[in-house]
């Protein structure tokens, strides 16, 4: 349980990457890759071997289902198909990560923004948002497709940063991904590496350059908290 009641807020806002991070959405993500391989007559493959490609998407996701690359030609089939299965069943599985909903309560009690930085589209996070009944909470909804930069481009947690009326310098960003990353520090904005997400890249998480790493979303209090 939380407990920051008497406690000094050190940022005044705290954005989050959405998949892998704030929700664990792997299970629809993966159910949708799975479902590009029953309808070939493929067997479905591991969830544990594609959970970690979660963060990259459809990318990711027809990559380590077919290992295919967007310059294969049967890429943007698949990625159109996979979108296709994923808008269908897009919040079935999915949850907030143990122990979010009580940190986004603790920061909205104590009055600290926060926010979503995410490279899903619109088209994804806005019906996945609502059902999960976040989207009204949020101060900053910011998608793929939202700026004319995805991360790691800093412009998109930026845009999160001014819709709040925030300093960067005042803000905490966090996420699974290398991108999310260097996204943050581009940014000015001191990070954290969700050890607890998908974490799909090759680089290993302590080679990030993280200001901190955390392996529990409850981990964040201390970092927020003095």
């Amino acid at each position: 349980m939380m407990t920051t009641k008497t406690k000094t807020p050190l940022f005044k806002g705290v954005f989050f990457d959405l998949d892998g991070t704030l929700a664990d959405t792997a299970p629809d993500l993966v159910a949708a890759a799975n479902l590009l391989r029953r309808v070939r007559d493929l067997p479905e493959l591991p969830y544990a071997q594609l959970r970690p490609k979660a963060s990259a998407g459809a990318r990711g996701l027809i990559e380590g289902a077919f290992g295919y690359d967007p310059e294969h030609p049967e890429f943007a089939t698949l990625r159109d198909e996979f979108l296709n299965n994923y808008a269908q069943n897009i919040c079935v599985h999915s949850t907030l990560f143990d122990g979010v909903d009580e940190l986004l309560t603790q920061l909205e009690n104590q009055q600290i923004a926060w926010g979503i930085v995410t490279n899903k589209i619109e088209r994804f996070t806005n019906p996945l948002l609502k059902l999960m009944g976040i989207n009204e909470r949020s101060q900053a909804n910011i998608s793929g497709d939202t700026t004319p930069f995805s991360k790691p481009h800093p412009a998109p947690i930026l845009k999160a940063a001014e819709i709040c009326g925030l300093s960067p310098a005042d803000c905490l960003y966090v996420g699974d991904d290398l991108r999310d990353i260097e996204a943050g520090k581009a940014a000015g904005m001191k990070t954290v590496a969700a050890a607890y997400g998908y974490c799909g890249c090759d680089e290993p998480i302590s080679q990030w350059g993280a200001d901190f790493i955390i392996a529990h979303p409850s981990e964040l209090e201390s970092i927020i908290f003095s």
